[in-house]
């Protein structure tokens, strides 16, 4: 039986899947949900740090190998309970209010929609729809799914589509997460003995320097990409001395600085400059980054995205997806309802039409990539 989007997206949003929590009741219902749409079900599982369950699917529907996959993440930001009624899904002017029906419940919903409306006997190459764990937090679902699924890689789909809020309009590329902390270390004292060294005013000086570096990232165009609005990388820092008493000198202070990677931007640069400067002062500090995605415009996947759309060119967004987890196994386009700047709001919702124009959009697309 084909499902509703609008129902199906209520009953996903009704149930909480915060990243904190485990996700096993939200994928139990997807998983019964997929079979009952004639999909083969393959369940990952692993204990994230917090000792919680989390547990991925990868579905297929058609026999073969290549094909599409349509990719969404099932864990949400946290709710936010105490501004509104998070996961009571409610329908009001056209829009479909609840957390998780922006980012990304509303679009997985309208995949599986989309997939239950193909029968296996029209697929000449595979249908996988694959729903990933922690996106929002680590990326490890993704991670998982892409060296350990079963069906993900004997399937190896030639395409697929990030299902991420993005208007509906193709996206060819995303940028980044990068992130520096850089840890200072003092003596803590009660500042009437004067004994105490302040690790605040150890980092300080290192602190201008980092003003300095927001500023070339502002202004130096060797640092930005004008494919993207803004073209900066969003040069960004904070500070935590563990809420250190003003009658205490505090004896650590955190600094975390953050930025978007773009495409050759020099984004390792930043990392090299920032991790030089901090060593000068014997800090201690370390690194990661995610790296940004990026396909060319030309490519078919992007362009069956706007044949599916009808839209005339495809564009970047500045937020991040799973799609530098799948990146190197397949073409992607990052493509779905909703507008991410909805997302992770109290009152966060997505516009019905949008629902139902996604599910039109995804048949297309596996009717050119599966059928055709």
């Amino acid at each position: 039986m084909k499902p509703d989007v609008i129902q199906l997206t209520k009953d996903i949003v009704s149930i909480s899947s915060v990243s904190h929590q485990s996700n096993t009741i939200i994928c139990d219902l997807l998983e019964e949900t997929l079979k009952r749409c004639e999909f083969e079900v393959e369940r990952l599982q692993f204990i994230d740090q917090e000792g919680k369950t989390k547990i991925s699917l990868v579905a297929k529907k058609g026999a073969g190998k290549g094909g599409f996959g349509m990719f969404s993440h099932s864990d949400t930001v946290p709710g936010d309970e105490w501004a509104w009624d998070a996961f009571s899904p409610a329908i009001k002017n056209n829009r479909l209010i609840g957390r998780g029906s922006c980012d990304m419940k509303g679009p997985l919903a309208a995949t599986i929609v989309a997939g239950a409306s193909i029968n296996p006997s029209q697929l000449n190459k595979p249908l996988l729809i694959i729903i990933t764990a922690d996106e929002e937090i680590s990326g490890r679902g993704a991670r998982q799914v892409a060296e350990e699924s079963v069906i993900f890689n004997s399937c190896r789909p030639m395409h697929g589509v990030i299902a991420e809020p993005t208007q509906l309009t193709p996206v060819y590329a995303h940028k980044g997460g990068a992130r520096i902390v850089v840890t200072a270390y003092g003596k803590s004292a009660h500042t009437s003995t004067d004994l105490g060294i302040s690790a605040n005013f150890l980092i300080a000086p290192f602190l201008a320097e980092m003003v300095e570096v927001a500023k070339l990232c502002k202004t130096d165009e060797s640092f930005m990409n004008y494919e993207f609005d803004p073209p900066t990388n969003g040069f960004n820092m904070i500070l935590d001395d563990g809420g250190c008493k003003p009658n205490v000198t505090a004896a650590k202070t955190i600094c975390t600085l953050g930025f978007r990677p773009m495409p050759d931007d020099r984004s390792q640069d930043i990392i090299d400059m920032v991790t030089e400067k901090a060593k000068k002062y014997d800090f201690e500090v370390t690194s990661s980054q995610g790296q940004p995605f990026y396909i060319s415009p030309e490519a078919r996947i992007v362009q069956t995205g706007l044949k599916a759309t009808g839209m005339s060119k495809p564009s970047t967004v500045p937020f991040g997806t799973d799609a530098f987890s799948f990146q190197d196994s397949l073409e992607l386009v990052i493509l779905g309802p909703g507008n991410i700047e909805q997302a992770h709001t109290v009152g966060e919702y997505i516009e019905i039409n949008q629902l139902f124009e996604a599910v039109k959009v995804y048949r297309k697309m596996i009717e050119m990539l599966c059928i055709q």
